[in-house]
């Protein structure tokens, strides 16, 4: 019993990387019909980020976690009004092709200056004891990421359903057409939200850096269950996606305990089944045809 409950508390752990990676995924296709799949790569960023500012700038963690996020929403900004923002009107196809050109070209960038190795970078040390939990201790650094990620995840969905301004994004994100029938200039609201997606993912990377292998493939692998968990939550349902990321990391982690082998193909065994009883995903609206 003991097992199994340190098991789940694993896979919260990683669906807490999961949940921010998916908010960001969702919001960004819900607002922009853009599957970004450079969103793996904007992970990846953060924790070199992460790592170059405690390398080359001395900055401790506590301050890459403000700083890191906050340039790589510079970055998202940049790269939607340059580059995103012109296939806007294109069909979803060549958004896709730009986001993973962006991915191979930014995974290049820092293979060729740090090369393939894993970079080091240790806890903060006010994290770098243990919790007692109870039944078990649990890595302190550990239990501040899952606490994090849900205040973080709180945070956004209030900012979604208590202000003027996340009622107007939530409503183009998930309703854009009928948006714009009441009057509301979805496009002004694009590019911030490109960003905000990207910080999300930058901010996920930097909880990343002292628990994962910083590498530049980092993200590589992981896009594809983050991809996963939104198809599940539902594509550009925010709360849908939040609530996969932590479903799917206890269902991987559970797994690892019982059939270590499975514990990677389950996550897509109840992607195909979730579309087979819900299209649309566990949260997702179904489509109706006139």
């Amino acid at each position: 019993m003991v097992d199994l409950l340190q098991q789940v508390f694993n896979g919260l752990v990683s669906g807490s990387f999961y949940a921010l990676l998916a908010l960001g995924l969702a919001v960004i296709f819900g607002m922009l019909g853009v599957v970004n799949f450079a969103h793996g790569a904007f992970y990846m960023l953060g924790a070199f980020g992460t790592y170059v500012l405690l390398d080359s700038w001395g900055l401790n963690f506590w301050l890459a976690l403000a700083v890191v996020p906050a340039a790589l929403f510079v970055l998202g900004l940049v790269l939607e009004r340059t580059l995103v923002h012109r296939l806007r009107e294109l069909d979803a196809l060549y958004g896709f092709l730009l986001t993973f050109g962006l991915t191979l070209i930014l995974q290049d960038l820092v293979r060729r200056e740090y090369g393939v190795q894993s970079q080091p970078y240790q806890p903060p040390s006010q994290l770098s004891g243990s919790v007692d939990l109870g039944l078990f201790d649990y890595p302190a650094y550990q239990v501040f990421v899952l606490v994090f990620s849900v205040v973080t995840c709180v945070g956004v969905w209030l900012l979604f359903t208590r202000t003027r301004v996340g009622v107007v994004v939530r409503a183009a994100t998930e309703r854009a057409e009928l948006t714009r029938a009441l009057g509301i200039d979805v496009g002004r609201w694009v590019t911030p939200v490109f960003a905000f997606g990207v910080a999300l993912a930058g901010l996920a990377g930097v909880l990343a850096a002292p628990m994962r292998a910083i590498t530049p493939l980092m993200g590589a692998d992981l896009i594809i269950v983050v991809f996963a968990v939104v198809v599940i939550g539902g594509l550009g349902s925010i709360f849908g996606s939040v609530v996969a990321g932590f479903l799917v990391g206890m269902l991987q982690a559970v797994a690892n305990l019982y059939i270590p082998s499975l514990s990677q193909v389950l996550v897509f065994v109840l992607m195909a089944v979730v579309l087979l009883w819900r299209p649309a995903g566990l949260f997702g609206r179904e489509e109706r045809v006139a």
